[in-house]
């Protein structure tokens, strides 16, 4: 299955196991609650599907690569207890707790929250000293004398012996008490969750264009050649970043992190062209309306690789905006809430001692979830705005000596009411940017295969689906309905593939 699929299977696991009856017992009692061993090849995503699932649930995660630790930090210490048996005094070997279950039971103390995930990586790459204490954590959930929390799942990760020489094969009575889930690398699925981490547009439309490249194993005599999921994301990040300072991409930075020599060179040379075209078709200009001059003409002309890096960067600069107008909105829902909050206890006490009460409750929650990891960056970085702003407002408060508590909910209902416009602006401004990129591509192509292409990105990116789910779109719904439905949908895209096929060579 697809990292998509692995991820409602725990997600389903996960909720299953921690379900209870009328009287607060688990329904699958614990010694039933099977450990998931998640198998598949390096660098697929199985840490983040791990950090996806417990955000969804509401649980902890405690997550922990298993190759960097050695029997005693696993196990714990071995230390002399003194114990009576029959009126005579013996020395008795203890443990102490083990680092890893330990560190279950502080994330409880730091969070709050008693259910969670142990997620241990890589836990067929162990020791030979470590490997027998690794199947009693699989069979008894015990490492040492210490059992894993009630209420807290094991999740546990592996490769398959062909990715790795130091792994160890299961026996029988260990994977007769797991529930095994394999995993196998799917740019589609991917791809939905790049989108929503806002991933370089570059390398989603080179993967939509290239996408035997996604994933890439090969032993040669030089040893592995490789590129892989978490190496493509790493490098997103590493371009963006380098594009905001200013610094020049070239090929040496690319192939530290696809570690596959051919795969690294053609990407650094659709890199290149990606960034001439960004320049040459002035994907600005044309998302405000303002098509410039032969760039309709030029595409038109273009080679099918072409059409597709320019759609990918205006789908690329579109998500920009939908996540923008998202943040706004996320924003100002949360400030308006703290509003409400405010209004009741301005009437039983002074509005600086309700703001500064309010403001220190909810940095507390902010920090809360932050730790116990269930807040995505996006929705991290909405309350945090709207933490800064509502502070904002409370020195504005007192900065103008305001006391009377209708005098200041006048004043915050004022500032919020500009914060609501900053709102509508966005939202506006990405409504009209979808419309122009709908004007260029009906100019250019009509109904053809770039249209398709264009209506399925945009059906399946997160924050494009949001935000004309919330907005709406006219041109997206017609298109939609003329375009895609199924016959005609599949005879076109097989036309995309055999064009692909006939204009893209490795």
């Amino acid at each position: 299955m697809n990292i998509k699929q692995a991820k409602e299977e725990i997600k389903n696991a996960v909720t299953a196991y921690l379900a209870k009856d009328g009287f607060g017992e688990y329904k699958i009692p614990v010694v039933r609650q099977r450990p998931l061993l998640l198998m598949g090849a390096p660098g697929i995503g199985k840490t983040a599907i791990m950090e996806q699932v417990a955000r969804d649930c509401n649980i902890a995660l405690v997550a922990y690569s298993i190759t960097h630790h050695t029997r005693q930090s696993a196990i714990g210490l071995p230390f002399i207890q003194h114990k009576h048996y029959g009126g005579k005094e013996y020395a008795v070997t203890e443990y102490t707790m083990s680092e890893i279950i330990a560190s279950v039971y502080e994330k409880m103390e730091e969070t709050g929250l008693c259910e969670g995930i142990l997620f241990l990586d890589e836990i067929n790459c162990v020791s030979e000293t470590l490997a027998p204490a690794m199947l009693q954590f699989l069979q008894a959930k015990t490492f040492g004398a210490h059992k894993v929390p009630e209420g807290w799942i094991i999740v546990a990760a592996g490769n398959p012996p062909e990715y790795n020489k130091s792994v160890r094969e299961f026996d029988v009575v260990t994977l007769d008490r797991v529930k095994k889930i394999e995993v196998s690398p799917d740019f589609a699925a991917w791809k939905e969750y790049a989108w929503k981490q806002g991933l370089h547009g570059a390398v989603l439309s080179y993967l939509e264009i290239k996408k035997n490249h996604f994933y890439a194993m090969e032993t040669t005599v030089d040893g592995k050649r490789f590129a892989t999921a978490r190496g493509w994301e790493d490098l997103s990040n590493m371009l963006q970043v380098y594009e905001e300072l200013g610094i020049a991409v070239d090929e040496t930075l690319i192939i530290q992190y696809l570690q596959h020599t051919k795969i690294a060179k053609d990407f650094a040379n659709y890199f290149d062209l990606y960034c001439k075209y960004r320049t040459d078709y002035r994907i600005g200009e044309i998302l405000s309306g303002h098509i410039p001059a032969g760039a309709m003409e030029k595409l038109q002309n273009a080679p099918f690789d072409e059409r597709l890096s320019v759609m990918g960067l205006l789908l690329s600069r579109l998500t920009e905006d939908f996540t923008a107008a998202d943040t706004a909105d996320l924003k100002t829902t949360i400030l308006h809430g703290y509003l409400k909050e405010l209004k009741e206890r301005f009437a039983v006490a002074e509005p600086m001692q309700a703001i500064s009460a309010v403001l220190v409750a909810e940095w507390k929650k902010y920090e809360k979830e932050k730790a116990a990891n269930l807040m995505d960056q996006h929705t991290a970085q909405a309350n945090l705005g709207a933490l800064q702003t509502l502070e904002g407002y409370a020195q504005a408060v007192k900065a103008a000596g305001l006391q009377d508590a209708a005098e200041v909910f006048a004043d915050l209902k004022a500032r919020f009411a500009q914060e609501v416009q900053a709102r509508e602006d966005a939202i506006a401004y990405a409504a009209n940017a979808l419309d122009n990129a709908f004007v260029f591509l009906e100019d250019a192509f009509g109904e053809g295969q770039e249209m398709v292409i264009f209506i399925t990105e945009l059906t399946e990116n997160y924050f494009s689906v949001k935000f004309i789910s919330q907005n709406g779109s006219e041109k997206y719904y017609r298109y939609n309905k003329a375009l895609l439905f199924e016959e005609k949908q599949r005879s076109i895209l097989e036309d995309i593939e055999r064009a692909k096929s006939e204009t893209l060579l490795f």
